[in-house]
């Protein structure tokens, strides 16, 4: 039988719920309007800016000024950015928990700034388990760019065959596969649960 695979995870979506309309809906009196400024103010394009390296209070400064009537809101993305987070998804935590347990190496590969991933530290203790983490924000290398793989599997002295990559975003799904890793498309812990024993990782039947 061959060897399991290492299990890379991606953390928003997989590990923590993260959704900025959580936040935009405190800021505004309908769901219209908060749906209008993500469309169309903090994008989720330019969130990515900060995936890539970019620094809050300079990228939140910018777009002040071809918003300045929002000034209020922009800022707040910086400010009670941690209410852009939904919670812990725990039937990852509990996955994962079991494969450290079982003295099974895992590794991240996350779009995150690098500011709010290290702010994020002292409060999520999962991510102190993890045999190493490849932050976006850092590279200056975003998913699904397959060139993060590449910075990964160098790092860490994997071959990417021996991995399988875990991520909710099926544009990045794609590109791990293509780079040639093993991939599952996160839809919830009981899925994921049930594809990694199938992978023959040392974790419990649901």
């Amino acid at each position: 039988m061959s060897k399991p695979p290492v299990p890379v995870f991606d953390l928003g979506g997989v590990f923590v719920d993260w959704n900025p309309l959580y936040l935009f809906r405190k800021l505004f009196d309908t769901e219209e309007k908060a749906v209008w400024f993500q469309n169309n103010v903090c994008t989720l394009e330019w969130n990515l800016e900060f995936d890539a390296g970019d620094v809050y209070s300079e990228g939140v400064a910018h777009l002040i000024t071809r918003y300045p009537r929002y000034w209020r809101q922009i800022q707040a993305y910086d400010t009670r950015w941690r209410e852009t987070l939904g919670g812990i998804i725990e039937g990852t935590v509990d996955i994962h928990n079991e494969l450290v347990a079982a003295n099974v190496p895992t590794f991240a590969i996350t779009n995150f700034s690098w500011e709010k991933w290290v702010s994020m530290l002292p409060e999520w203790e999962f991510l102190e388990k993890f045999d190493g983490v490849v932050v976006s924000g850092l590279e200056k290398i975003v998913k699904p760019d397959p060139r993060i793989y590449r910075i990964f599997c160098e790092r860490y002295g994997l071959n990417a065959g021996d991995c399988v990559f875990i991520d909710d975003n099926e544009a990045n799904v794609n590109s791990a596969r293509v780079f040639g890793m093993k991939t599952v498309h996160f839809t919830s812990p009981e899925a994921l649960r049930a594809e990694l024993l199938e992978l023959g990782l040392p974790i419990k039947p649901a």
